[in-house]
């Protein structure tokens, strides 16, 4: 991802830009095919000799043709003819997206698999379900992998729709309106370039498609921050249900020898705050005045490949954290059974409601016992419930037990796992 936005590769595809157009304009018989051919058997570029270049001119575009015209020489003169500088800008910047999006998309690939072979290893690990961080019913480690993925196959959708985005080529002139070229030109040219031409430009491409792109980023890196902040809770030294994969030889703490920090995860969620922060940059850039201005120009040297190489490190990351995260079913049992299984307080309820009692009796009666379970060292809720008169009035201890039985919550997930096909 790196290396797509490097200077070098930058002023490779504004050079295929111009090489595009001119055998557009050769094919529709506006300039010599022979020309053509010297164009792209001389054309080169060196990036230095343009930033010298750009330093006298002030103008990166006009620096860069004039490079390239030391190397191709009289034929440089079909070079640019009709266009405007950012006939070539947005379309090269276009070149550039559309690989930054394919690079992107291995990258989400590769995650997806990881996640959907992860929950099937994990699909009848059982844990505890948490609400408001306070926990609720038995769930699977499976089962919440399997909204990650569900998630992330979203993602993959918008990564496609984003992509036909911004695959939009421009070769219309100084205003958009095709004066000194012809829209063939545009069209064979765009087709050469695997782009499509804009459905209307002005002097540039309306950016409201790049800010498309930066929001996607926005929200794939929010999701990636969510898997992580539930990583890094559930490795709490009091919860510790998984944990980072912890090195031979790493060490969590100058201080403190016993430290095992999510340090992988820490990184995760505060890359997507910087991720995030230019989603307000990108729909600011969409305003540009008239028919044009470079107020955008400026934000999206920045913009754009720092969001990009952000989220292709953050997807990678997030890869090789969930691959190798270690999960302690153990302590999930531990953890989901604390205070004598309160988790299974509805179940009961249900159970005496079932049997005959009101509603709000067999509420009430459920929760004075787990309050109580939960306010004792070493409560008890089920055997609160069993012992309780009320409870015995209308169930038998073969009712109490089917209560506490984790199968009964798990009983449908099946088809959660058949609609992912994991």
């Amino acid at each position: 991802m790196g290396n797509i936005w490097t200077d070098r590769y930058k002023l490779q595809t504004w050079l295929q830009v111009e090489i595009a157009v001119c055998e557009a304009q050769a094919d529709f018989g506006d300039i010599p095919k022979e020309a053509v051919e010297e164009i792209k058997q001389k054309a080169d570029f060196d990036p230095q000799r343009v930033l010298e270049i750009e330093k006298e001119v002030r103008h990166d575009v006009i620096a860069f043709l004039t490079n390239v015209n030391e190397y191709v020489g009289d034929a440089g003169r079909y070079i640019h003819l009709g266009m405007t500088s950012s006939d070539m800008l947005d379309t090269a910047l276009a070149l550039q997206l559309v690989a930054s999006v394919d690079v992107l998309a291995t990258q989400l690939d590769t995650l997806i698999e990881v996640v959907r072979d992860r929950a099937r290893e994990h699909k009848n690990t059982v844990m505890a379900g948490r609400s408001h961080g306070i926990h609720a019913e038995p769930i699977t480690f499976g089962f919440k992998l399997a909204g990650w993925l569900a998630e992330l196959l979203r993602h993959r959708d918008r990564l496609q729709q984003v992509r036909q985005q911004v695959a939009v080529g421009k070769i219309s002139g100084a205003v958009g309106t095709y004066a000194n070229i012809d829209p063939k030109v545009e069209a064979l040219a765009c087709k050469k370039m695997g782009l499509v031409p804009d459905t209307a430009s002005t002097q540039v491409i309306s950016r409201d498609r790049h800010a498309d792109y930066v929001q996607f980023l926005g929200i794939l890196t929010a999701s990636l921050e969510r898997f992580a902040v539930e990583i890094r809770n559930l490795q709490r030294t009091d919860v510790l249900e998984v944990e980072e994969f912890f090195a031979k030889g790493q060490k969590g703490s100058s201080a403190m020898p016993h430290k095992r920090n999510p340090i992988r995860s820490e990184r995760i969620s505060g890359m997507a705050r910087v991720v995030r922060g230019y989603t307000v940059a990108a729909l600011e850039n969409i305003a540009l005045w008239h028919e044009r201005d470079i107020s955008h120009s400026s934000v999206e040297r920045m913009m754009l490949p720092d969001c990009s190489t952000a989220t292709h490190f953050m997807l990678a990351e997030s890869t090789k954290l969930i691959k190798s995260l270690l999960v302690y079913p153990e302590n999930m049992l531990r953890n989901l059974n604390c205070y004598g299984g309160v988790v299974f307080s509805q179940r009961v309820m249900l159970k005496m409601v079932d049997k005959g009692m009101r509603r709000e009796d067999a509420y009430k009666v459920v929760q004075t016992a787990a309050h109580q379970a939960w306010n004792t060292e070493g409560g008890d809720f089920r055997g609160l419930i069993s012992q309780d008169a009320q409870v015995k009035s209308v169930l038998t201890p073969e009712d109490v037990d089917s209560c506490f039985e984790t199968d009964y919550h798990l009983r449908n997930l099946d088809e959660v796992y058949k609609r992912l096909e994991i």
